[in-house]
C-alpha cells in the first residue's frame, strides 16, 4: 500500500486527492442573500446531515486556494445567518455547475443559471423552484476551521421548513430514490448518477445481532469463491437455520459454494444456507 506524507503534498495536490477518494458526497445547492438583497447560488460538495432533533445539516465553503479568497456564500451567511439548502439531480445539474463560476458578487446566479426564485416561509430566501428539495435553514454557527487557502467553514444549520416536489414521492408518500434522480460529486470533473443498476438495499442489523464472522463454520469462511460480502451476509442471520436443502447432499463442497453465492447474489441469504449445511 502506497504511503503519502500530507506535508509532501501541495495544498491544490491535497485537494485534488481527498476528493478524488472521498466519494461520492451529496451536493448542497445553497441559495443566499446579501445586505442589499443580491441573490447568490452556489453548490459546494463538503455536506451532510448530522443531526435530526434538532435537524441539523452542514455544508462547508473552503477558502480558495489561489489567493486565500473566501466566497460570497459564506460572506452572505456571515451577515444573514439564514440560507435555503436544495439538492441536485440530474435535470438540473448543468445549471448547478454554471452557477459555481467565479462571478462578480453583484451578478444574480438565479438570472446567470436560469433558475426560478420561490420567496421562502420562514426565512428571507429564496426557494430553487427547479429543485427537488429544498430545505429553508437558519444558521447557528459557523466554524473556521484554518487560515490559509483551502480552509473550510463549516456552516451549521438548523432546518426550519421543508419544501419537497410531489413528483420524488412514491405510492406510500416516501422518497423513492429513483425518482429523486440525485447527483453525487466525485474528484474532477467526474460526478455520480443515480440509476437502477447503482441501487441495491442491505437490510441494516440494527433490531438483531448476527453470529459474526467468527460463527461461520471453517469451510465457510476459507472459501475461495465466497467474496468478505457474501461472507458477510452469511454472518448477519440470527442463528444457522438447520433446514437443509435436500438436492445439494450429494454436492461438493466447491459446487455447494458456487450455488450458495448465486443465490446471495440475488438477496436470498437462507436459500444459501440451506445448500451450504
Amino acid at each position: 500500500m502506497k504511503e503519502i506524507g500530507i506535508n509532501t503534498l501541495t495544498s491544490q495536490e491535497l485537494y485534488r486527492l481527498l476528493t478524488s477518494t472521498i466519494t461520492p458526497r451529496p451536493i448542497a445547492f445553497v441559495s443566499s442573500k446579501d445586505e442589499e438583497g443580491v441573490c447568490n447560488l452556489s453548490p459546494f460538495s463538503f455536506f451532510n446531515i448530522f443531526s435530526v432533533t434538532p435537524p441539523i445539516i452542514v455544508f462547508s465553503p473552503v477558502n480558495r486556494i489561489s489567493d486565500n479568497t473566501k466566497k460570497d456564500t459564506l460572506h452572505n451567511v456571515i451577515k444573514t445567518k439564514e440560507c435555503v439548502v436544495a439538492l441536485v439531480n440530474q435535470r438540473i445539474v448543468q445549471q448547478a455547475s454554471l452557477s459555481s463560476g467565479n462571478y462578480k458578487s453583484s451578478t444574480d446566479e438565479f438570472e446567470k443559471a436560469g433558475f426560478t426564485k420561490i420567496q421562502a416561509s420562514s426565512i428571507d430566501g429564496n426557494l430553487i423552484k427547479e429543485a427537488p428539495v429544498n430545505f429553508e435553514c437558519k444558521v447557528n454557527q459557523i466554524v473556521e476551521l484554518g487560515e490559509k487557502g483551502g480552509a473550510g467553514n463549516l456552516v451549521i444549520c438548523e432546518i426550519v421548513n421543508i419544501h419537497i416536489n410531489e413528483n420524488i414521492l412514491d405510492t406510500e408518500n416516501k422518497v423513492d430514490p429513483h425518482k429523486l434522480d440525485i447527483v453525487s460529486r466525485l474528484g474532477h470533473n467526474w460526478y455520480g448518477k443515480t440509476t437502477e443498476e447503482s441501487l441495491f438495499e442491505i437490510a441494516k442489523p440494527i433490531a438483531k445481532f448476527g453470529i459474526g464472522f467468527d460463527n461461520l463454520p471453517q469451510d465457510i469462511i476459507n472459501s475461495s469463491i465466497l467474496t468478505g460480502n457474501e461472507l458477510a451476509m452469511l454472518a448477519s442471520v440470527e442463528s444457522i437455520p438447520t433446514e437443509k436443502n435436500k438436492d445439494s447432499i450429494t454436492l461438493k463442497t466447491e459446487e455447494k459454494h458456487i450455488l450458495a453465492k448465486k443465490l446471495l447474489e440475488k438477496g436470498e441469504i437462507i436459500e444459501a444456507w440451506k445448500i451450504l449445511i
